[in-house]
């Protein structure tokens, strides 16, 4: 899906400074808004800004100062494979 909207010229350069391009600038604020409010996960995060790996989307988050979302489920889940795999 395409999506065009305007912006004022002096507002584009602020934004373009502050990552490569405007259109990526867009495109990193609507990953941040969609993964902090929970509307979209961690792996269309991934998809969206072309990442290769989970590890990239981490440490994208860190960098942009975006919690991690980890629940208990994540963590029973992890802590039954670690179980499964002898290591706990």
């Amino acid at each position: 899906m395409t999506v065009s909207f305007e912006v004022p010229a002096d507002i584009a350069g602020l934004i373009a400074v502050e990552s490569t391009t405007l259109e990526r600038g867009a495109l990193e604020a609507l990953a941040a808004e969609g993964y902090r409010c929970g509307s979209i996960s961690e792996s269309e995060v991934r998809r969206l800004l072309g990442f290769e790996s989970r590890f990239d989307v981490h440490a994208w988050l860190k960098h942009c100062g975006i919690p991690y979302r980890y629940s208990e489920a994540d963590l029973e889940d992890d802590l039954a494979a670690l179980s499964r795999l002898g290591l706990r």
